[in-house]
């Protein structure tokens, strides 16, 4: 069974100094129908504006990666990191017992473009952590590179959780294809452009969620960019 989420499905909500997508329950927006797929529970795609950002704010086990878009993100926590993130950087945060951070927009004329992602840890009450990986952008083009994992690779962070995110680049001839356990779920999101997913079309936002599901198969791209979440059921 594949569900299709449309862009335009999402709760929406608009700050002023942020305009935040939420594909599921978040804050102010509540859809019973929609608080997660499997263990991935967040995906905000947050528009930050120039001067602005997230005060400092606590978690607690939760596994948190930031995939910036566009423009750049300052982060500070309670562990000493000081880092900026950059479009093609993928940043991981174990909040584990808990972490205090805060996320600014120090640009003074650029809007920062991002994806926070939240999944549910496989372990609780660990240590907090912080990691930060740049991944070459020729390493996604046409197909699906690992980006996230427990048991990461290459330029994937590691992530306590049962979970694995790829990410890539297609367009025109491009294709990919990706096995699945049937028994685990799946979550597709279209960063932006046009592409086709196992037969259906999608334009940036779109979604797919996939249960009892075998492969996930990718081509017919328009300057897209794709996440791909493999996932507990």
């Amino acid at each position: 069974m594949i569900y299709v989420r449309k862009s335009e499905e999402r709760g929406y909500a608009n700050h002023g100094w942020l305009r935040s997508y939420h594909s599921f329950s978040f804050a102010n927006y509540y859809d019973p129908e929609f608080m997660g797929w499997g263990n991935l529970r967040v995906i905000n795609d947050d528009y930050i504006q120039a001067g602005s950002g997230f005060g400092e704010h606590s978690h607690s086990n939760m596994e948190i990666i930031t995939y910036v878009l566009s423009g750049e993100l300052a982060h500070k926590d309670s562990m000493g990191n000081a880092e900026t993130i950059n479009p093609g950087e993928v940043q991981r945060m174990s909040a584990g017992t808990l972490v205090v951070h805060s996320e600014f927009n120090h640009a003074k004329d650029a809007t920062t473009h991002l994806l926070q992602i939240w999944i549910e840890p496989n372990v609780k009450n660990i240590e907090p952590s912080y990691e930060q990986k740049t991944i070459p952008p020729i390493s996604k083009e046409g197909k699906l590179t690992l980006i996230a994992s427990s048991n990461p690779k290459d330029y994937s962070v590691l992530i306590h959780a049962d979970a694995s995110l790829y990410a890539g680049f297609f367009d025109k001839d491009q294709s990919a294809d990706l096995e699945l356990n049937p028994n685990r779920k799946a979550y597709v999101h279209l960063i932006g452009g046009a592409l086709e997913v196992n037969g259906i079309n999608l334009e940036s936002g779109d979604a797919l969620m996939f249960e009892d599901e075998s492969h996930v198969s990718i081509k017919n791209g328009r300057s897209a960019e794709v996440l791909v979440f493999d996932l507990v059921a």
